[in-house]
């Protein structure tokens, strides 16, 4: 699986993002993507999962202003981010994986397929 985000960029505080991360090559209907991030100096930390194609799971920092949303025919999933504050700046990374189990959801280890990231930078 090949994975291509994209859609970073610089915005000022309470403005919205949409990033976008396709996948391509053995994208079996078990795929889960999800989306974490890394802060200069941090950990990678989880943002946003679809789990198998269907529910979302988002981490505790994000929920209520993000979102995220597929097109399965595409394989493509999208995250909407609202209301951005400059504690999201981070290269944000898109990941998938087609084993994932629902208790591994969070965790970035769990996941075979890695995009190259793509920074968000929210200005005060």
């Amino acid at each position: 699986v090949q994975l291509q985000a994209s859609g970073g960029g610089l915005v000022q505080a309470g403005n919205s993002l949409t990033l976008s991360c396709a996948a391509s090559g053995r994208t079996f209907g078990s795929l889960s993507m999800a989306w974490f991030r890394q802060a200069p100096g941090k950990a990678r930390d989880f943002v946003a999962a679809r789990f198998r194609r269907s529910k979302s799971y988002y981490g505790d920092s994000v929920k209520g202003r993000f979102t995220t949303s597929s097109d399965n025919a595409k394989n493509t999933v999208y995250l909407q981010m609202n209301n951005l504050k400059p504690n999201d700046t981070a290269v944000y990374y898109c990941a998938a994986d087609t084993t994932l189990i629902l208790s591994n959801i969070r965790s970035a280890s769990a996941y075979d397929y890695w995009g190259q990231g793509t920074l968000v930078t929210v200005s005060s």
